[in-house]
């Protein structure tokens, strides 16, 4: 790809026109029909020069940042190849190379020359444009009659919560030891897109030491059934799945108590968070008193190079919260462009967030599956009392390795 223009404009779209040339000589055989004459022949030698344009649109504010690809030609592709037939070049028959070329040429346009275009989808527009309309504030109080899963007759249950389709969300409790009452009281936060649609999904597992935990079960809240601004109590039944008509479901596994409640923005907490400018975006209603938003934007790393392999992700560790990114495979500068948030009761002054790149691999027989590539601590004062920094840090442990991340402290005044 011998060079591309890129052009931005004031729709939410990105589009580029690279200028693509491709060689080879690849190992196709056609069925040629020509003059009332059929044969088989090889393509050889085939050259392709051509001229695309590429949109992205709309921009969107979840990964990969763009909803769908729309790709068109500018002008008629040129198509440069040759024909085996027999041991002969069949392009040596009059007219015959030019006849084909124009066939190819003409089909392959007709499909998307400019202004026609190949549509493909990559994200749903109407969900990856929704922003925060709610924050969903769930405690954890106990759970009650679990099954004995250790041999001994007691287990070690923690819970796994999270928002169904949203990314990342998952949160946990901590491990209560040899205990099959156990009693958490410990609160979290979710941000709330589509209330009418979204689920809370809450896992009950058994902590193991070695391999893996077993799940003792599973439930959902649907956050369609919760009245705005009204606390409630619930006491769920743990289901063996989601299964409905799945005659496990009758068996007792217990039962465990949450605390929900969800706090709907007002009017003007949905146009403040409309606002797209580089300010800091005011914190939602329902955010603690003294409190506030804790944003942190994984932009892209640089020069990242692992010893067996780089397949960098980005992994977050706050106030015992565990983030990650997605994987980028085979990439030394990767760019993630991924948003966390973390709602907090007071200004994390004196906390620190880490941030670890890691390389991660699943080939089979692979003595080093994970690798840390490097990492920062990020202190936060400067956070909250600039409200927002955009920075490239140099990793430690990492030779050249770099990483930009930006963190923005919202608060409701």
């Amino acid at each position: 790809m011998p060079g591309m223009k890129v052009y931005i404009t004031e729709e939410k779209e990105l589009i580029m026109e690279p200028v693509i040339k491709w060689a080879a000589n690849p190992n196709i055989t056609v069925a040629v029909k020509a003059f009332g004459l059929k044969a088989t022949a090889q393509v050889i030698d085939l050259q392709i020069f051509a001229s695309p344009r590429i949109t992205l649109k709309p921009l969107v504010p979840t990964f990969p940042c763009f909803a769908k690809i729309y790709v068109s030609l500018m002008e008629k592709p040129h198509v440069d190849f040759g024909l085996k037939l027999l041991g002969a070049d069949a392009m040596s028959i009059p007219g015959l190379y030019r006849f084909v070329q124009e066939i190819i040429k003409d089909q392959v346009a007709s499909m998307y020359l400019w202004p026609k275009t190949l549509e493909v989808q990559i994200l749903d527009p109407s969900k990856a444009m929704k922003r925060p309309v709610g924050i969903l504030n769930v405690t954890v109080v106990k759970a009650m009659k679990l099954k004995k899963t250790d041999l001994l007759g007691l287990s070690d249950p923690y819970v796994k919560l999270k928002i169904v389709n949203e990314k990342p969300s998952t949160k946990k409790t901590t491990v209560k030891h040899k205990n099959l009452n156990p009693e958490w009281n410990e609160e979290f936060s979710f941000v709330v897109k589509d209330p009418e649609t979204q689920v809370l999904k809450f896992s009950v597992y058994d902590w193991e030491q070695v391999g893996s935990h077993e799940k003792m079960g599973v439930n959902i809240v649907p956050l369609k059934d919760l009245i705005p601004d009204e606390p409630k109590v619930l006491t769920l039944e743990l289901l063996k799945n989601l299964k409905p008509d799945d005659a496990q479901n009758e068996k007792a596994r217990g039962q465990l108590v949450l605390e929900v409640m969800y706090k709907a923005f007002n009017d003007e907490d949905l146009a403040n968070g409309a606002n797209e400018s580089n300010t800091v975006e005011k914190a939602p209603d329902g955010t603690p008193d003294g409190g506030g938003m804790l944003v942190v934007i994984v932009h892209e790393g640089q020069d990242l190079e692992g010893k067996h392999h780089t397949n960098p992700s980005v992994r977050m560790l706050f106030r015992g919260e565990e983030r990650r990114t997605k994987v980028v495979k085979k990439n030394r500068d990767p760019r993630w462009e991924e948003e966390f948030q973390f709602v907090l009761e007071e200004p994390p002054v004196n906390d620190r967030i880490h941030v670890e790149v890691v390389s991660t691999s699943k080939r089979m027989g692979l003595r080093h599956p994970k690798e840390t590539l490097g990492y920062v601590d990020v202190y936060l004062a400067d956070v909250i009392n600039n409200k927002r920094i955009n920075e490239r840090y140099h990793l430690i442990d990492s030779k050249n390795g770099r990483l930009q991340i930006e963190l923005q402290w919202r608060t409701a005044s």
